[in-house]
């Protein structure tokens, strides 16, 4: 029986450009990604995402656009990783280097794919565009996709 844990990635957009973190440490080490984490008790999923932007770039943002939810499953693990995806268009403060990310722009169309989890390359067209979706991708280690589903979706 699998168990979820629920987390959270922000995605920073601006026009033709996209801010990712290359992961320093911990879980995703050495892949470019969004900002995000767990959400603890007591917290809800806006607020975690919230704190862990500005923990990790030192941004804060206005506005969250929730664009996606995907679950990931790992073979071999018992916990089943619930990600609640939103998408911020504005934000405050200037991206700074943290101890677990190093915030990064990239143009819309150089984004490095090979260094990042290899379902980012299927949702990530959807969530540039702002089109909602649901994901589920089952991972044999950090980088071979055995089985998926993404659908675009109206409401999440």
């Amino acid at each position: 029986m699998l168990t979820s844990k629920l987390l959270t990635l922000v995605l920073v957009v601006q026009p033709g450009r996209v801010l990712l973190g290359m992961k320093k440490r911990g879980f995703g080490a050495g892949k470019w990604n969004g900002f995000g984490g767990k959400v603890q008790p007591g917290e809800t999923i806006e607020d975690a995402a919230r704190r862990e932007l500005q923990e990790e770039s030192g941004l804060t943002v206005d506005a969250l656009e929730k664009i996606g939810n995907i679950k990931f499953e790992f073979v071999g693990e018992t916990e089943l990783l619930d990600v609640h995806v939103f998408r911020a268009d504005t934000y405050n403060g200037e991206p700074t280097e943290s101890d677990e990310m190093r915030p990064q722009w990239f143009d819309c169309d150089k984004i490095p794919f090979s260094q990042m989890w290899a379902d980012d390359i299927l949702w990530f067209p959807l969530m540039l565009q702002k089109k909602k979706f649901l994901g589920y991708f089952k991972f044999q280690g950090h980088d071979l996709i055995l089985n998926q589903t993404l659908e675009e979706v109206e409401e999440l």
